[in-house]
């Protein structure tokens, strides 16, 4: 349940000098983003116990008690979530069980049983455990019977993984967010892959009780791989519930069971609501198992469309609880790092803190004390000799590139889509490179036009082809492909609009078919630009006339434009080969 990987140092500087380790040899472990130091002897005790404290304290509930295993199984209802049950008879939770549950903690709750403990006898009584055998148990909705057990006198991580991956959902699970929305009723792949959802559609309290119940029932024996039973509370997800009730008067205070397939990611569904109120009555179980058996062979059932918007997170913590969070974890870091920095390390910044600190008090008594201050001359910009240099790298670029004659007078960039896709890049031939630019509707006139400036007087090699991808279609497969060429950044907040909204246009990705490798481009900060900012470029007569638009010299398309800048000389080391290299081990559908 560990991942241990080993970083050279000397290779990897920039990677090293990121996680902090500015000695060798140095041990750390990384759990959510945190980076915590390993200061003990290396023996496996130590180790141990290390990794262990990495991990969160509430992963797993002592249960010593009749009372409280009652209170912990009853949870699932709270929680949305089945609870697991470990009996052994070590006194202490085994590493392995904890690691398991920190994986499994957004689908699962986890508890364990002493069996040696005192008080424990009834309960293991109950469910006729065997006190020398380990026993996993998972409850879901009834807490008297457990849904599934498994029992080994050595509990390996492969058949625990096997075990829980099963039964990570309850019988009638409640739709509480988009994810979970997507992992029970999945987008069909293909007509062989469909996947229905039945959802019933109800309230809180006693009232809807009776219903739930009957539904409860009725999903526990007819639950298969291809049909999964959820429900919704209409309060806590009222937008849902009226894209499928239509706001209809015969429904409105009353539970109601839909039957949907999911058609695509952008929220696009089929489905067929039960054309009277769901009471759990026999007969609302027939008509509901007859319209199941006639799905099986006429899935023009679902014969209404609609478009449903995302789920709301209803477990999501509040924004206050979640800075609060972060602001403990900072001044833990904080805390650890005083005491177990290398001081020898930290002298060039408590000496930099000093010097800021004298630097600043002497300017206050100088302040206070003279009638008139001193004009002090700024020392000299480092922007002329900046722009000089680039001028001359620009000249010595135009030199070199002039050698390079291209074969036509425009260049040719074609869309990367799913038709195009085996043939562009999958089977592409080996040696050739296909140069792909990120581009969105709004985008595109304006980076095409920039492109073809940067990109044309690489046109004369065979052995590059141009093309661009739609942000707007295919950002999936793009972010999937940039997760290989991630740094080890912490891992971002899932809670975080930015993070989600992320502006990828404007990358250049450099793609070998034959060999399963990419280089990345990046655009520059408007920063980092210098003098360029202030220009708009003027194109080359033969691919103005391809151009078939106007340039335009606002500051928005210039700020678009410049997202480009020094892309020419990016494509001369990609010719050198001097680039780094992603690799990844087969090639994304293009859906």
């Amino acid at each position: 349940g560990v991942g241990i990987g080993v970083v050279h140092a000397g290779y990897e500087r920039r990677l090293a000098h990121h996680l902090g380790a500015h000695s060798t040899p140095s041990l750390l472990g990384l759990i959510n983003g945190k980076i915590t130091f390993f200061h003990n002897a290396v023996v496996r005790e130590n180790l141990r116990q290390f990794v262990e404290n990495l991990l969160p304290g509430n992963l797993v509930e002592k249960v010593r008690s009749n009372k409280n295993y009652v209170r912990f199984l009853s949870n699932w209802k709270k929680e949305n979530k089945p609870h697991v049950l470990l009996f052994d008879h070590m006194p202490v939770v085994p590493l392995l069980y904890k690691l398991t549950a920190f994986a499994y903690r957004d689908y699962l709750s986890f508890g364990y049983v002493y069996v040696g403990l005192r008080g424990t006898e009834e309960l293991s009584s109950q469910y006729n455990i065997n006190v020398y055998t380990p026993t996993m148990m998972i409850f879901k909705e009834n807490i008297d019977r457990p849904a599934d057990v498994v029992q080994a006198r050595e509990m390996k991580k492969q058949l625990i993984d096997d075990f829980l991956s099963q039964n990570k959902f309850l019988m009638a699970a409640r739709l509480t967010n988009q994810r979970l929305f997507q992992e029970l009723c999945p987008v069909k792949k293909s007509h062989r892959q469909r996947k229905h959802c039945v959802v019933l559609l109800t309230g809180e309290g006693d009232k809807f009780a009776e219903a739930y119940e009957a539904f409860l029932t009725f999903a526990v024996a007819n639950t298969k791989d291809t049909l999964k039973f959820v429900h919704i509370y209409n309060d806590r997800q009222p937008e849902f519930a009226d894209a499928l009730l239509m706001d209809e008067e015969k429904y409105r205070g009353k539970s109601a069971v839909v039957i949907l397939e999911r058609r695509n990611n952008a929220g696009k569904i089929a489905y067929k609501t039960l054309e009277e109120a769901w009471q759990g009555s026999k007969e609302d179980n027939f008509i509901l198992l007859d319209l199941l058996d006639q799905l099986r062979t006429d899935p023009g059932l679902l014969s209404s469309e609609t478009v449903l918007a995302d789920l709301n997170d209803e477990l999501a913590p509040m924004f206050l609880i979640r800075w609060l969070y972060s602001v403990l974890d900072y001044i833990s870091d904080c805390w650890d790092s005083l005491f177990h920095s290398n001081w020898r390390e930290m002298m060039p910044l408590l000496s930099l803190l000093f010097s800021a600190l004298f630097i600043l008090f002497g300017t206050v008594i100088v302040q206070a004390f003279s009638d008139s201050s001193d004009t002090r001359d700024s020392p000299p910009s480092e922007k002329e000799e900046t722009a000089a240099k680039t001028e001359k790298n620009d000249a010595s670029f135009s030199k070199d590139s002039n050698s390079r004659i291209p074969k036509k007078g425009f260049v040719e960039v074609t869309e990367l889509t799913d038709i195009n896709y085996n043939s562009n890049l999958v089977r592409l031939r080996p040696g050739h490179i296909n140069v792909v630019l990120i581009l969105s509707n709004s985008t595109k006139a304006i980076l095409l036009q920039k492109f073809a400036l940067e990109v044309y007087t690489f046109t004369g090699s065979s052995s590059l082809h141009f093309s661009f991808l739609s942000l707007d279609k295919h950002r999936e497969w793009l972010e999937y492909l940039l997760e290989f060429a991630q740094d080890a950044a912490p891992i971002p907040n899932q809670y975080d609009k930015h993070f989600l909204e992320r502006d990828y246009t404007g990358y250049v990705l450099a793609l070998n078919g034959h060999k399963k490798y990419f280089c990345l481009f990046k655009p520059h900060r408007s920063g980092d630009e210098g003098g360029t900012l202030g220009s708009c470029e003027d194109y080359d007569s033969s691919l103005h006339t391809e151009a078939r638009g106007k340039s335009s010299c606002s500051p928005g398309s210039r700020s678009i434009k410049n997202k480009l800048h020094k892309l020419s000389f990016w494509m001369e080391r990609l010719l050198e080969g001097s680039l780094q290299r992603f690799y990844i081990p087969s090639w994304p559908a293009l859906d």
